[in-house]
Order: structure tokens, then C-alpha cells, then sequence
């Protein structure tokens, strides 16, 4: 099934359970703590804390999303992206948990084709309510397993609407892995849909819950780009519909196969560049476009690791799919490939050196970002690459006292 029509059967399915469909949120959001759109409910905060009333009890959106919580698996794992679409249907005091589990598995066996005795669920440890009424829709107990917070509890990571969830995964069977459900092995058991009962009010952190929302209310988010993979048949999100023409281009500027790794890091930190500079988003020092940068430059690393000494990312650029019309994606992601290949051979050459040397001193982190301009996380990575430990501490109060030099007009 297409990624084209696994959007159509969850929303078809839905509208006919009297979900009113609504546009996706911006991908920039609003949110003073949150860079950007990181699940389908974000647009919908003031309705789950009772600031606003939602216009019908019962929607559904088509969200894109960006996390970079996982920027580091990229490539390693199948099943991580740093950009990927959320299907998510929400329900404002109207049903809970019954109606939502019930839902979540016709429409993934029935609509989706997917065989039941291979869906496992978890819940949080405590939640017996959640246990029984799996059992009671026919899932064995052998396929629910209790996890803790970590796993089974979902906040904004901030103050906020949060809730216990109830997550269904999928067994991708013993070639991808060990046997033993979510708890063992993530990659064979792959989270597809993620149920959330919003119920309390969270302070500072998961663990401080300041009290109840005004209602019971439920959020879930199915991953389409997760859904994808398992009913194409394929090993990883970057080999699935969409994503392929972009991976192909990746592997047409190297001219090599025997990289996988490395391919899918390239494509999917384009890909998601790309769309945040078609939301407006353009390459910087802070904040939302350092997040821009910060791909990109990992991305062209990564080329550069792979043999590719010429620029290469316009092409690139060019094939990423789904993009809104009139986007500016080529030309700033040349631009910024262009000046970091000139800052990487720049600072390559005294990072290469001092690596040899031993432990990387604050000093030399501070030179390559100040003098080079070679960014900390990167410097870093290539040291953890290396097995070479950083002075991450010296680097910051030099970063401080550079700071306060410059606000005092000192140089």
C-alpha cells in the first residue's frame, strides 16, 4: 500500500466514525518551548487544558513532524527519522480508552491487512484497566507487557496536558531480531501507533503532576512512514515510497552501495531540511536554524566520509517528495553545503591533528568554533567517532568568558 493511501484509509475510516478532519498544524509552532511541530496534538493544546473549546468533539489530522531527540540513530536503526507524518485522531471528553483500542485494532487488522496475532501492546505498569480491556478485545496476556514511564507515559516535555499511553507494535519476525516483545527488542517490534489518555496537567516534569484536566480526552498518533515500511515490505523507513527518490540520489552522488548506513543519515537530514526551509526556516547560529544547519552539516560530512569532495545536495535537494509548491530548498541547501565544505577543510586540518595528540582540550574546541567556525557538536562527534574524549567544560567557560568580554566591548 502506498504512503498516498494509508493517509486516505485512516481518514476515511475515521470520518466515518464522525471525526472532522482538520488542517496540519504549522510545522513552526507557536509553542515558546518547542521549536517545532513533534506530534499531532501540539495544535491542540488549549483544547486538551480547556483554554478553548475544539469545533467537534472528535478530529483527525495528517501532521508532519520533526524530532531530533534521536538524531543520533539515524541510520543505525530501521525505524527512526528525523521527519516523518503523524495520523492522529483526538477526542475532546468524548470516548476514552475502550473506543480508541477498539478502533486502533480493526482498522490495522481489517483496514490494513495487518495479521493480529503479530500486533503486541504495551501499558503503563500499574494500568490494569488498560491491560483488561486489551484482553477483552481478544489479545493474549502473553502480548501485553507492562513498562514504565519512560515507555508509557507522554508529556510535550513540558508544562502541559500528559497521560499514560498504550503503544501497538508490530512483529517484524526473527530475522530482524530476538524474540520476546518491545520490552527485548525494538527493532523486531517496531512501535506503529501510540494511544495517549490525557487526563493530568504536568508541571516541570513527568514527575509533577499538578492535577486533572478538565476531561478525560484522547490523543493517538499512527506513524505513516512506520505503517509504510511494514506493508511495502521493506528494511528501513528510507527505503519506503516517498523517501526512495531521495535515497537513490544519495546513492547516484556517491556512486557506491556499500554504505547503507551512511546513505539513509544523508537522505533523511535532507529530506528534512528541506522541509523546514519550505516552512520558513533558514540555516543559522540558534535555535530553529541551527536545527536547519546542524543537518546539513552532518549531512555533508557524511559525504564527505563517503569520497564525495564536491558539492552535491542541490540534486539532492531536488528529489525530496511531498514538498509544499514554491519552496526554496535547493538554493539555500547549496548555499549552506558550499560554505561548510570550505569551514570542514578549513578545520579538518587542526582537528585531525589534535585527535592524534590525545584528549581534545577546551582550547582547541573553542579555536575550531570561534576561529574555524566548526560547530561544537560536530567537533565533538568526530571525536566520540575516534574514541577521544572532550573537554566539553573548558569549552563552555571559555564560551562564557568570550561572552562577557563581548558585552563588556572588550575583545
Amino acid at each position: 500500500m502506498r504512503s498516498d493511501q494509508i493517509r486516505t484509509t485512516f481518514l476515511d475510516y475515521f470520518r466515518g466514525l464522525d471525526h472532522l478532519e482538520l488542517p496540519p498544524g504549522p510545522l513552526v509552532t507557536d509553542e515558546r518551548d518547542l521549536l517545532f511541530t513533534n506530534a499531532g496534538m501540539v495544535q491542540f493544546k488549549p483544547y486538551f487544558i480547556g483554554r478553548s473549546r475544539p469545533p467537534h468533539a472528535r478530529l483527525m489530522t495528517a501532521q508532519r513532524c520533526v524530532r531530533t531527540v534521536d538524531i543520533d540513530r539515524i541510520g543505525l536503526t530501521d525505524r527512526h527519522a528525523t521527519g516523518f507524518e503523524m495520523l492522529g485522531n483526538f477526542a475532546f471528553g468524548d470516548y476514552f480508552k475502550r473506543e480508541s483500542m477498539v478502533w486502533a485494532l480493526e482498522l490495522l487488522t481489517d483496514g490494513f491487512g495487518l495479521d493480529r496475532d503479530r500486533l503486541w501492546m504495551t501499558v503503563l505498569r500499574g494500568d490494569e484497566e488498560s491491560v483488561d480491556l486489551w484482553r477483552s478485545l481478544g489479545v493474549p496476556e502473553s502480548r501485553i507487557q507492562r513498562l514504565g514511564p519512560d515507555d508509557n507515559f507522554w508529556s510535550m516535555d513540558m508544562p502541559g496536558p500528559s497521560g499514560p499511553t498504550s503503544e501497538i507494535f508490530w512483529d517484524r519476525g526473527p530475522a530482524v531480531g530476538r524474540d520476546g516483545g518491545p520490552a527485548v527488542d525494538s527493532e523486531r517490534f517496531v512501535e506503529l501507533w501510540n494511544l495517549v489518555f490525557m487526563q493530568y496537567l504536568r508541571g516541570d516534569s513527568d514527575e509533577e503532576i499538578l492535577g486533572d484536566l478538565p476531561g478525560r480526552h484522547i490523543d493517538t498518533g499512527l506513524g505513516r512512514d512506520r505503517l509504510a515500511m511494514v506493508l511495502q515490505g521493506v528494511d528501513n523507513l528510507q527505503e519506503t515510497d516517498l523517501v526512495r527518490p531521495t535515497l537513490e540520489a544519495v546513492r547516484d552522488a556517491t556512486g557506491r552501495d556499500d554504505e547503507p548506513a551512511g546513505h539513509r543519515l544523508v537522505t533523511d537530514h535532507v529530506r528534512t531540511a528541506v522541509f523546514l526551509i519550505s516552512a520558513g526556516v533558514r540555516p543559522g547560529n540558534e535555535g530553529r536554524g541551527y536545527v536547519v544547519r546542524r543537518l546539513l552539516r552532518r549531512a555533508v560530512r557524511r559525504l564527505v566520509l563517503l569520497g564525495v569532495d564536491e558539492p552535491v545536495l542541490g540534486p539532492i535537494a531536488d528529489s525530496v517528495t511531498e514538498v509544499p509548491p514554491g519552496g526554496a530548498g535547493r538554493s539555500v541547501v547549496e548555499r549552506e553545503e558550499q560554505a561548510f565544505r570550505r569551514t570542514l577543510r578549513a578545520g579538518s586540518r587542526l582537528l585531525d591533528t589534535e585527535l592524534r595528540q590525545g584528549p581534545l582540550r577546551g582550547e582547541t574546541v573553542f579555536k575550531l568554533h570561534d576561529t574555524y567556525g566548526f560547530p561544537v557538536d560536530l567537533t565533538v562527534e568526530i571525536a566520540r567517532e575516534s574514541g577521544v574524549a572532550v573537554d566539553t567544560e573548558g569549552f563552555a567557560r571559555l564560551m562564557r568568558e568570550h561572552r562577557e568580554r563581548s558585552r563588556a566591548g572588550r575583545p
